[in-house]
């Protein structure tokens, strides 16, 4: 079950946090709970991805973009991810989680997240995500404009370029 209390708990903790611009970075705290656990008693992969939504919906209401898709009737979802894990985490660990936009292209927003155990990053991600209407995916640039923060994106550093083209040449749908 989606952790809807976990989520609503990150959100009231940072609902009076400063706002954030587009490219700023939200930090948040988390602790691996016994649900959170796998069969080898450590952070469940899945769990992972989830834990990761706990820090991405706290940025986008510190950088307005929630209060802007309510305005604009319009939605959001995750349109691809690639997660690289590299420590364990194990039940009751505390994890620091930073979660940034790293720019944008024509259709998506790409944000980047980590999670630190101490000095140590436990996993990464990033997601590209759409912006949506009924009419299809807007793009960010018009958000941006929506948002009151209209500017070029950043370029995006050579490893998301190279994950971006590596997605644009698998196969849709795949095989059978």
């Amino acid at each position: 079950m989606y952790p809807f209390f976990r989520m609503a708990y990150q959100l009231w903790l940072y609902r009076k946090a400063p706002p954030l611009p587009i490219l700023g970075t939200h930090v948040s705290r988390h602790r691996c709970w016994p649900w959170d656990l796998d069969p080898w008693v450590e952070l469940n992969n899945g769990r992972t991805l989830t834990l990761y939504d706990m820090g991405r919906l706290p940025l986008g209401m510190r950088t307005g973009l929630h209060r802007m898709l309510k305005a604009e009737g319009w939605g959001m979802t995750v349109a691809g991810n690639t997660v690289r894990y590299r420590r364990r985490v194990r039940g009751m660990d505390v994890l620091t989680m930073r979660s940034r936009c790293i720019g944008w292209d024509h259709r998506f927003l790409y944000i980047e997240q980590s999670m630190w155990k101490g000095d140590d990053c436990t996993s990464q991600q990033v997601i590209r995500s759409a912006i949506t209407s009924k009419a299809g995916i807007v793009p960010p640039v018009r958000a941006l404009e929506a948002l009151g923060q209209a500017q070029d994106s950043p370029a995006l550093p050579d490893w998301v370029q190279n994950w971006i083209g590596a997605e644009d040449a698998r196969p849709w749908p795949p095989d059978r």
